[in-house]
């Protein structure tokens, strides 16, 4: 494995969010609702380096490209890649001599063949050969969160608390394969395709260097990134075998948002896993495109708050709980969309209200704070119970904040209560009985705007946004009493994730030695 020094040019090195869906679970797979997506902080990183060995005097080997995850057992995959083919361009996994490992990996071979083909009509096969040289190393890691570290924890005798994550190294081992790995729900493989894609995209120079310089949604954002983001919703649906709602892949891409899919029509003529190679992408997935109808509405959490998360171990099958709730809505049609359309009212207002607390925030800064630090010692039920609560300042702009954030409590029990009524209808634990105690638990704690299970439900996570006022003793925080309930609950064995909401929107160029632990892992051989 060649070290990223060794090469005459710094690697290429781009990371994409998670995600978590605080509202539309369901509804988001339907065109006519949106969904409230929050990126969060854990982050997949791509590091993608040229191979700097020189060939055998007189070799002519064929371009290869070794993509490796570290925090995996036997996670090296080996591809051959021929342009001579009269199918075009062809990539073709080998065994890997180093480690013996003969494993498949999907969304890698897919990333890479599909990318390839996409480049050679875009930038032509002999600039892209020139743009591989000899081939390329690429190294893929993900953060910590996006992987359950309960048993690295328990082997170090670590309590499952905030503090005890940040004692584990960064990009941690897992000490299992792939497949045997316990995942969180932040949207793993979305992330991973969306840095592995515009990583490609952009050290093959088949985008522009700054395609990822401006942040924004779909009216701000660069053709590279809306590129990007055609690829990898086409990349990952074809990997997944169907096409998704596709919030996952936005949110890697765009950041946090309010989402709207698009029609999957758009990306059908390509989704045979033999797709004809002779099938042009380039029409499809360019970004003038037409049918690429989704939308992303620009959203973020509000300042002075922290969105709050948790791993709970119980894990839930989307794809049957899923299965379920379409089963239901097409056998009760008129009772479904009269639900859902109830649903998608409360969602759009949970979504305004939060926008509308950070525009509360930067017209009245001042009286903003004082609500927060205010409403962060008390239960929400008591949040306007005394309208005079400080004197000598502007009360209603003070009192317009604590009634906004109420209006966000509320309008997310209203969620959580029409979540578990489809639960009932359709015979899925979207919120299950042990995660209401739980979530009720939660959100009963003073400082705690509002809760819930994200997407589409289930036993394995839980979502909190709590005030996270600035100049509070630790102690005295939110955050601090959540914790404390999460370590002394009984009816679920609930652990934390480290993720909040990202500050960064979406895909971002990273600088290797800036990003702590990923210099390490990429140079191991």
């Amino acid at each position: 494995m060649s070290s990223s020094s060794s090469s005459a040019t710094p690697p290429t090195v781009v990371s994409s969010s998670g995600k978590v869906l605080l509202a539309g679970g369901y509804l988001v797979l339907d065109p006519a609702y949106p969904g409230v997506v929050v990126s969060t902080s854990s982050r997949f990183y791509t590091v993608i380096d040229a191979i700097s060995e020189s060939p055998a005097p007189g070799a002519d080997g064929p371009i290869q490209i070794r993509v490796r995850s570290p925090q995996f057992l036997d996670a090296t995959w080996l591809y051959f890649v021929d342009f001579t083919s009269p199918d075009g361009v062809r990539v073709e996994q080998v065994a890997d001599n180093s480690n013996g490992a003969s494993t498949r990996n999907k969304f890698v071979h897919l990333a890479l063949q599909r990318t390839l083909a996409l480049g050679v009509e875009l930038v032509s096969a002999g600039t892209l050969q020139n743009a591989l040289g000899r081939g390329l190393d690429i190294t893929i890691a993900g953060d910590n969160d996006f992987y359950s570290q309960r048993a690295q924890l328990t082997a170090r005798n670590l309590p499952p608390t905030l503090e005890s994550l940040t004692k584990l190294p960064p990009f941690n081992k897992t000490g299992v394969r792939l497949a045997d790995v316990h995942k969180t729900g932040l949207g793993s493989s979305a992330a991973l395709i969306t840095s592995l894609v515009s990583g490609l995209l952009l050290h093959l120079k088949i985008i522009a260097s700054d395609s990822f310089a401006t942040e924004g949604g779909t009216e701000t954002a660069s053709e590279g990134r809306k590129l990007a983001h055609n690829l990898s919703q086409y990349i990952h649906c074809l990997a997944q075998g169907k096409v998704g709602s596709g919030f996952d892949v936005s949110a890697a891409v765009f950041g946090s948002q309010l989402y709207t899919r698009f029609d999957p029509a758009v990306i059908q003529p390509l989704m045979s896993d033999a797709a004809d190679s002779t099938q042009r992408l380039g029409p499809i997935i360019s970004p003038s495109n037409k049918a690429w109808d989704y939308r992303v509405e620009p959203f973020k959490l509000p300042p002075h708050t922290r969105l709050m998360l948790a791993d709970v171990d119980a894990g839930s099958d989307t794809p049957s709980l899923v299965g379920k709730v379409l089963k239901w809505r097409k056998e009760n049609s008129a009772e479904a969309k009269t639900l859902w359309d109830a649903l998608d009212a409360l969602n759009q207002k949970l979504s305004r209200t939060l926008l509308r607390l950070s525009e509360e925030e930067a017209k009245h800064p001042t009286a903003y704070r004082k609500a927060v630090k205010y409403i962060s010692t008390i239960q929400s039920v008591q949040w306007l119970a005394n309208p005079n609560i400080i004197e000598n300042q502007s009360v209603s702009d003070f009192r317009r904040v604590i009634e906004a954030f109420v209006e966000v409590n509320l309008t997310s029990e209203e969620i959580r209560a029409k979540m578990r009524e489809m639960g009932k209808l359709s015979d899925v634990p979207i919120e299950p009985p042990e995660q209401t105690a739980l979530v009720d638990a939660c959100v009963s704690v003073a400082g705690v705007i509002g809760g819930g299970v994200p997407g589409a439900g289930g036993y394995d996570a839980i979502w909190l946004l709590v005030c996270d006022p600035p100049n509070c003793v630790p102690e005295e925080l939110p955050a601090t009493r959540v914790e404390r309930v999460w370590g002394t609950y009984k009816g679920l064995d609930v652990s934390p994730l480290l993720a909040s909401e990202s500050v960064a929107k979406g895909v971002r160029v990273e600088n290797l030695d800036e990003v702590p632990g990923l210099a390490a892992i990429v140079r191991e051989h």
